[in-house]
């Protein structure tokens, strides 16, 4: 979990762990992927930006969470790593 354009998926990716594989291995996941971890609090104009997004892709069903992953990754020049097609739509940096 070294670098900041990880953070986002963590929350997700830990939500997985924890109800595929229980609270204790989640615990210890969390415990290892912690170790070293680069933080990235989302600003204030990230969060208006994130409602633009929902705004402007009102006929798509994406959440508030990838808007923000979406304007975080544009705001840090980051790519996110995804097969997510909403992220083609918000036209987001993508890594394939």
């Amino acid at each position: 979990m070294r670098g900041s354009n990880r953070l986002p998926n963590l929350f997700e990716s830990y939500s997985l762990v924890l109800y595929r594989l229980g609270t204790q291995t989640a615990s210890s996941w969390l415990s290892e992927m912690m170790d070293g971890a680069t933080f990235v609090n989302p600003m204030p104009e990230d969060y208006r930006a994130a409602a633009d997004k929902l705004r402007a892709f009102a006929d798509q069903r994406i959440t508030l969470f990838d808007a923000m992953v979406a304007v975080l990754a544009r705001r840090l020049g980051l790519q996110v790593w995804t097969y997510d097609h909403h992220f083609d739509v918000m036209r987001a940096p993508v890594w394939r």
